[in-house]
C-alpha cells in the first residue's frame, strides 16, 4: 500500500492545497457567514456551494433531507465507487453548520474545506473500497446529541439499507495550531504527562471499538506528513470524546474516528464571534490533507476480505 499512498501524495501541490482550503474557509466566514439553524438561507447557500464544488470535481451530487423545527435541512453527498466493492464503504464526514453569530472558521469551515480537497483530490483515482464523502447540516446546538443531527439521519440511512461501513472518519476543526508553550489542555490533568504540551499537532480521537481504524489511519497519515499526530481511545464519558459526528456512527454500531485540533482544548475562540479565518492556519492544513490523503488509501484499499467492519 505504500507504493499507492507515495504516487497519491507526491503529486500533492501543497501550495495549492493552501490557497484552496484559504479561499474556501473565507468564503464560508466572509461570503456566507454564520451558519446557524436558525439563518437556513446561509445553510441553503452553503449546501449549494459545497454541491458545485463537488459537480466541478465531477462528482454526481445527491441530497438527503429532512425536516426539523418546521424547516428543512440537507445533508450534501457525494459518491466515488469503488473498484472491488460498492458496498464496503468508507464515509469521510465534516459539519457544516455554526453556532448563532459565529463566523465558524476553525468550527466547522476549515473541515468543510479539508472534506472538498479531499473529495477533489481522489476524484480521479478510485479506490478499492467505496468513499462517501459527506457534508452534514445540523450538528450544533439545539440539534447536537439528538437524532436531528445531519450525521445520524446519514448514519441511519444507511443502516436501514444495510451498507456495510467499515469506519467512518469525522473531520472536527483542522485549522488552530500554536507553537505558544503550555497552550495544549486535556479533560484529564495526567494526560498532559504522556502528550504534547504545546497545541501543534493534530489529534486522532477514537472509543476501543475503533482502535484498530485509529491504528491504520494514523500509520497512513505519518507516512506522508512531518506534521505531527497523535491518538487516543477513551470512553465516551470523557468530555470532548463524543463532541462531533462520529458520536452518531458510534450510536448505531459503525466504528468512527474524529480527526481534530482538539477544539475548545487549544483554540480560545472556540464557539465565539472571534472564531474568523485569520486565525488559521493553512500551511499546516494543506499538510492534514496531505495526510489524510494517505491514511484515506490505506483504509480504503485494505483487503476486503479484512475488513473492519463491526
Amino acid at each position: 500500500m505504500e507504493d499507492k499512498n507515495n504516487a497519491n501524495v507526491a503529486m500533492l501541490d501543497l501550495q495549492q492545497l493552501n490557497k484552496n482550503l484559504k479561499d474556501t474557509v473565507y468564503f464560508l466566514c466572509e461570503g456566507i457567514g454564520p451558519r446557524h439553524f436558525s439563518n437556513t438561507l446561509a445553510l441553503d447557500n452553503t449546501a449549494m456551494f459545497i454541491s458545485e464544488k463537488l459537480k466541478m470535481f465531477g462528482y454526481e451530487v445527491k441530497y438527503q433531507e429532512y425536516e426539523f423545527n418546521k424547516s428543512v435541512y440537507k445533508n450534501v453527498y457525494a459518491v466515488l465507487n469503488g473498484t472491488k466493492s460498492a458496498e464496503d464503504v468508507l464515509v469521510i464526514g465534516a459539519h457544516y453548520d455554526t453556532i448563532k453569530d459565529s463566523p465558524g472558521a476553525d468550527d466547522n469551515a476549515s473541515a468543510v474545506a479539508v472534506l472538498l480537497e479531499l473529495a477533489r483530490i481522489f476524484s480521479n483515482i478510485p479506490q478499492k473500497r467505496t468513499i462517501h464523502f459527506v457534508a452534514f447540516t445540523l450538528e450544533e446546538p439545539p440539534v447536537f446529541g439528538t437524532s436531528f443531527m445531519g450525521s445520524y439521519m446519514y448514519a441511519h440511512y444507511l443502516k436501514k439499507q444495510g451498507v456495510a461501513v467499515m469506519g467512518m472518519i469525522c473531520l472536527e476543526m483542522l485549522g488552530y495550531f500554536t507553537e505558544e508553550p503550555e497552550s495544549q489542555f486535556y479533560p484529564l490533568y495526567f494526560l498532559r504527562w504522556i502528550f504534547p504540551k504545546t497545541g501543534n499537532y493534530i489529534a486522532f480521537v477514537g472509543n476501543r471499538n475503533s482502535k484498530d481504524l485509529i491504528e491504520l489511519a494514523k500509520s497512513g497519515f505519518k507516512k506522508a506528513t512531518p506534521l505531527p499526530v497523535e491518538s487516543i481511545c477513551m470512553v465516551k464519558s470523557i468530555p470532548g470524546v463524543t463532541f462531533s459526528d462520529h458520536r452518531s456512527f458510534w450510536k448505531l454500531g459503525y466504528k468512527a474516528i474524529m480527526v481534530t485540533d482538539t477544539a475548545f482544548y487549544r483554540n480560545p475562540h472556540y464557539h465565539t464571534h472571534s472564531d474568523t479565518a485569520d486565525k488559521l492556519d493553512y500551511e499546516r492544513m494543506a499538510h492534514v490533507v496531505a495526510g489524510l490523503v494517505s491514511s484515506i488509501t490505506e483504509l480504503a484499499n485494505k483487503e476486503l476480505a479484512d475488513s473492519l467492519s463491526s
